[in-house]
């Protein structure tokens, strides 16, 4: 879970499934819901990973379509995890805060924000190995 389910939780959910396949059940949301980011596509897709399909949603409309049951919910922004806690005073959900910059906040040329999206990517890639692996 992130702030608007456009860049840090589409990818790590991406990533999740890349690595455990259907092994886990892996869904990604916003507390508000967002925009198709084409920052995070690109790098992805670098690593082989397509994420075009996404299409951001809040975590209303996936309580709506699915319910929140969840073992875990992995929130990477303050909002998220404000989201969480709240959302999971009544449930049996364990809340990980994993502070992850938001790298649209990069400014610069093209290849440093490319950069920032990589640092992501790459950061998120080590915790979701470390944390779900058997």
């Amino acid at each position: 879970m992130c702030a608007m389910n456009a860049v840090r939780s589409p990818m790590a959910e991406a990533l999740a499934k890349h690595f455990f396949g259907k092994s886990i059940y892996v869904q990604s949301a916003g507390a508000r819901k967002g925009e198709v980011d084409g920052f995070a596509l690109e790098v992805l897709d670098e690593i082989g990973i397509d994420l075009s399909r996404h299409r951001p949603k809040s975590v209303e409309e996936l309580e709506e379509w699915e319910g929140l049951n969840f073992d875990l919910i992995i929130s990477l922004s303050p909002e998220a995890h404000h989201k969480a806690l709240e959302l999971t005073r009544t449930l049996a959900t364990t809340v990980e805060y994993w502070p992850t910059m938001d790298p649209t906040l990069v400014q610069g040329a093209r290849e440093q924000k490319l950069d920032a999206y990589r640092d992501v990517r790459d950061g998120l890639t080590r915790r979701i190995k470390e944390r779900l692996r058997d």
